[in-house]
């Protein structure tokens, strides 16, 4: 891919910000993906406080990411070159297809008042399932929805749209938990986690409506034969590519150690006296910050020195983990969830502008899928992590810990992959320069 267009037209100057929704398939697939994210997070939350009402244990929380993770490390190899073999709006449609089972099963679940936590996690799995094919494939399509010069852009906007879906879900979750349906339908028997489960349902079919409406038909990216090589070949990309490798690492153990969300009902519950609502809210704060943060850099987007800042913002988001960690006031731990939003989106957003422009087309779903292992591993199996150092030592010592080991690890990363700390430009031309500069001068 060629750099960003330094003299934009006078149409782009006219768009300047929101050049990205130009593109008639980006404006519907960031419409299909705000519905989607809606449900799910709302989902987290029913799903979240129903496992923690029935067990009462932080473990159990724990293993619903645990559930949810392992299917992206099973199936990161194929799931990879699916993305790259086959039609990407198809994988797409055909993973969330099996989404829309899923939250029937959580809802069947709701009116029979399971009490076991089991089932649930076998859905979790299957939702896990449909999330490592569809993860690749989904990150490798955006390149073509939008033209090269707008992609940092859509990236931006997509980050944007994730964090106000991100922001709302929650609390959406929390509000729709605690609806009384039955005032406005007396015969219905549906509450509580049920009714937040068919909303999902809602916005899945939204999404399965939308997607299907997409004119781009990329076809077939990969054309040898399939073998291990082949499916290997994204995570030896990966390996030779010092700034993609040090971007995906950071994420992993940064978002590892500092994750505090599988935890938030024990503070909600327990340290802060909150309930549904107020778990909701704190679900929220994060995404606050990072909308708020992605406005800003639709306007004024990043031109130079894109390393130092993606360092100086993970330190940012480890001392704001720290924060919530010792907080017992509501509005200070919302405060410091905000601010560890605003500096992550930041860090996505560079990243992810990264993650393709310095990854050939062919070989994005690949790529994209290892990446997707360690945004699994950060996120879900962080969620585990959490849990099990909270069993062990307690939720407020877990958060602060892990947010000190944040401020560790954007340290030491910073020393180990110079490439991605003097990371410049985000153009593809600028990216390959700054791995160059490093191959050269190690070599």
């Amino acid at each position: 891919m060629g750099s960003i267009s330094p003299s934009p037209s006078p149409d782009d100057r006219e768009r300047r910000g929101i050049e990205a929704f130009a593109s008639r398939d980006f404006q519907r697939y960031q419409l299909a993906r705000v519905a989607v994210i809606l449900g799910a997070e709302a989902q987290a939350v029913a799903v979240a406080w129903q496992v923690y009402s029935i067990t009462h244990r932080a473990l159990d929380l724990g293993l619903t990411g645990l559930a949810l993770f392992l299917p992206g490390l099973l199936f990161l190899l194929p799931a990879g070159h699916v993305a790259d073999r086959f039609d990407r709006r198809q994988v797409i449609l055909t993973c969330y297809s099996l989404q829309i089972l899923c939250t029937g099963a959580l809802i069947w679940f709701a009116h029979a008042q399971l009490q076991s936590v089991l089932p649930i996690y076998a859905v979790l799995f299957l939702v896990g399932t449909g999330r490592a094919f569809s993860a690749p494939a989904s990150s490798a399509l955006i390149p073509h929805l939008v033209p090269e010069k707008h992609f940092v852009n859509a990236v931006t906007w997509g980050g944007a749209i994730f964090q106000f879906a991100n922001m709302t879900g929650p609390a959406l979750g929390g509000l729709l938990f605690t609806f009384p349906l039955v005032h406005f339908f007396p015969g219905t028997t549906m509450q509580g986690a049920g009714i937040v489960y068919l909303f999902n349902l809602i916005t899945l079919l939204w999404f399965l409506a939308l997607i299907s409406s997409l004119r781009v038909r990329l076809g077939r990216m990969e054309h040898k034969a399939t073998s291990l090589d082949t499916m290997l070949a994204g995570f030896r990309y990966v390996w030779s590519m010092r700034l993609l490798l040090g971007s995906f690492s950071l994420d992993l153990f940064v978002v590892l150690l500092g994750g505090a969300v599988a935890l938030m009902p024990i503070f909600a519950s327990e340290i802060l006296h909150t309930g549904p609502t107020g778990l909701g809210v704190l679900r929220a704060a994060p995404a606050v910050g990072a909308l708020s943060m992605s406005l800003v850099m639709a306007r004024f987007p990043i031109k130079r020195k894109a390393g130092k800042l993606l360092f100086s913002c993970v330190a940012i988001y480890g001392v704001a983990i720290v924060v919530f960690g010792l907080s017992k006031n509501l509005w200070l731990s919302l405060g410091a969830l905000a601010i560890s939003g605003a500096a992550d989106t930041i860090s996505v957003i560079i990243r992810g502008s990264m993650l393709q422009l310095a990854t050939p087309p062919q070989m994005r779903g690949r790529v994209s899928a290892v990446n997707s292992l360690f945004i699994g591993a950060s996120n879900e199996f962080g969620e585990f992590e959490s849990g099990v150092t909270a069993q062990w030592l307690g939720a407020v010592r877990a958060v602060v810990i892990g947010g000190i080991g944040s401020l560790m690890v954007s340290g030491i990363w910073s020393v180990l992959f110079p490439s991605l700390r003097n990371a410049d430009q985000l153009t593809a031309e600028a990216l390959r320069a700054s791995e160059k500069g490093h191959t050269e001068a190690t070599a």
